[in-house]
C-alpha cells in the first residue's frame, strides 16, 4: 500500500508549522524593534530636553560653544548603538527565520525522497528513467539551494564588516571634530 497521500498530508502540515514558525519569529523581531524604537524616542526627548537646559545656562557665548561641541560625541556615539541595536535585530530575525526555513527545507526534501523511492518500488517496468531525472533536478535544486545560502552567508557577512568599520570611522570622525577647540570670535 502507497503511503504517499499521508506522507504529503503531513508535509502540508509541517509546512504549515514552518510558517506559523516564521511569523513567530517575524513577530518577536517587530516587537523587539519598536521597543528600541520608543527607548530611543524616549531617551532622545529627556537629553534633548536636559541639553537645552544645559545650554540655557551658559554664561557666556564661548560656554555656550564649548557645550555645543561637547554634546556631538555622546549624540554620535547614541545614533551608533541605535543602529548596531536595530542591525542585531534583524540580524537575529534573519539567522531564526533561515534556521527554521533550512530545517523545513531539509524535512521537504527527505519526504521528496522517500516519496520518489517508494514511487520507484510501486512503478511500471521502465519508468525509472522518469524517477531517476526526478531525483536528479531535486539533488540539482539541492545544490543550487546550498550555493544561494553560502553566497548569502558570505554577502552577510561581508555587509557586518563594512558596517564594524564604517561605524568606527564614524565614531573615529566625531570624536576628532568634538576635539578641536573652538575657535574665538574676533
Amino acid at each position: 500500500m502507497i503511503t504517499t497521500p499521508e506522507k504529503l498530508a503531513a508535509s502540508n502540515k509541517a509546512t504549515i508549522e514552518s510558517l506559523l514558525g516564521v511569523s513567530a519569529a517575524a513577530m518577536a523581531s517587530a516587537e523587539r524593534l519598536a521597543a528600541l524604537n520608543l527607548n530611543t524616542a524616549r531617551a532622545m526627548i529627556e537629553d534633548s530636553m536636559a541639553h537645552l537646559k544645559a545650554l540655557t545656562e551658559a554664561k557666556d557665548p564661548q560656554a555656550f560653544v564649548t557645550l555645543q561641541t561637547s554634546l556631538v560625541q555622546p549624540g554620535a556615539e547614541k545614533l551608533v548603538a541605535y543602529y548596531r541595536g536595530v542591525y542585531e535585530i534583524a540580524s537575529q530575525s534573519q539567522e531564526e527565520i533561515t534556521k527554521l526555513l533550512e530545517s523545513h527545507f531539509a524535512e521537504l526534501n527527505n519526504t521528496m525522497n522517500a516519496v520518489l523511492d517508494e514511487a520507484a518500488k510501486s512503478a511500471p517496468a521502465g519508468s525509472d528513467v522518469a524517477v531517476s531525472a526526478a531525483k536528479s533536478a531535486l539533488a540539482a535544486a539541492n545544490s543550487a539551494y546550498d550555493s544561494v545560502s553560502k553566497a548569502a552567508r558570505q554577502v552577510v557577512d561581508i555587509a557586518e564588516a563594512n558596517i564594524n568599520a564604517a561605524t568606527s570611522a564614524a565614531i573615529k570622525a566625531v570624536g576628532s571634530t568634538a576635539a578641536k577647540p573652538a575657535r574665538k570670535s574676533a
